[in-house]
């Protein structure tokens, strides 16, 4: 998270973003609220901080930050690069034109394959979940 959240913080201060939306529950804290703790650690100002504290996955994440931005708001979705295809995915599956970027990462290569096996895996279900959504007409306007 600290990789991601440094990057984004980048992404700010060279103003290729002018608002960034955390994403994510669990907690106390959630995810959102930890990441917004450290994008404020690094000069990112709280109004440019848009927290949403709900999701619980890719697809939730997806959903619920978009819903949470005027709808042509240019979005640059960040991540781990080895999440970034499957968050294209689902984005492109919504209809959504989205940017993409991630830091480099420092994971152990054992660990970094893990992380690419659980994407691969996660695509089918991921992918159908967008479609359904998509196909019922959930969301429109977003």
């Amino acid at each position: 998270m600290r990789l991601r959240v440094a990057h984004a913080a980048v992404l700010f201060h060279d103003r290729r973003v002018d608002r960034i939306v955390v994403t994510g529950g669990g907690g106390p804290p959630s995810e959102a609220e930890a990441m917004r703790g450290l994008l404020r650690a690094a000069g990112v100002p709280d109004g440019a901080v848009i927290p949403e504290g709900r999701a619980a996955n890719t697809f939730e994440n997806l959903i619920f930050a978009r819903a949470l931005l005027p709808p042509d708001t240019a979005v640059t979705i960040v991540s781990s690069r080895w999440h970034l295809p499957r968050a294209r995915l689902i984005a492109a599956i919504l209809g959504w034109r989205v940017a993409a970027s991630g830091p480099r990462g420092t994971a152990p290569r054992p660990a970094a394959i893990r992380a690419a096996l659980r994407e691969v895996a996660a695509v089918p279900p991921s992918a159908m979940r967008a479609l359904g959504w998509r196909l019922r007409g959930t969301g429109k306007g977003l």
